[in-house]
């Protein structure tokens, strides 16, 4: 494995003056710089991307997903109703693992449902940005047991 996809979703270029009770005060630039610096102590190159558009999200993870990379997902609100991400992972036999900044089961009753779940290795939420941090060592133990 040379790259790790990292793929955000709608608003999360807003991270750190939306709603911080909820989603905390890092910023997406805070995110990728703690993921940078992991991926580099690994030897590890990281692909990190924000779209407020579910074409760009099914592209990108199509485009992981024949690359054989593996892919961290936040796909924010599009979670809850997109069967077109479902799709993506499933066509391209992405590895993605799911992640939410908040612990979506304890919010509204619809953000409870997800239609990436299903087609996702894992899912981590609500632990704020450490959620990707917990991802990106979930890929790390899975690259090492694979060799």
């Amino acid at each position: 494995m040379s790259a790790v996809h990292v793929l955000n979703g709608p608003n999360l270029n807003l991270l750190g003056r939306r709603e911080p009770a909820i989603y905390g005060t890092a910023t997406l630039d805070d995110i990728r710089a703690m993921l940078e610096k992991l991926c580099a102590e690994r030897g590890m190159s990281l692909v990190f991307r924000q779209s407020n558009h579910e074409g760009d999200l099914v592209e990108w993870i199509q485009e992981a997903g024949v690359a054989g990379a593996p892919v961290i997902l936040n796909a924010g609100a599009l979670t809850h109703t997109s069967i077109a991400l479902y799709d993506a992972i499933k066509g391209a036999d992405a590895f993605v693992i799911e992640v939410h900044l908040s612990n979506v089961h304890a919010r509204e009753s619809f953000r409870s449902r997800s239609f990436i779940s299903p087609a996702a290795r894992g899912v981590i939420a609500g632990f704020g940005p450490l959620s990707y941090v917990l991802a990106l060592e979930a890929i790390f133990e899975n690259e090492l047991r694979k060799s």
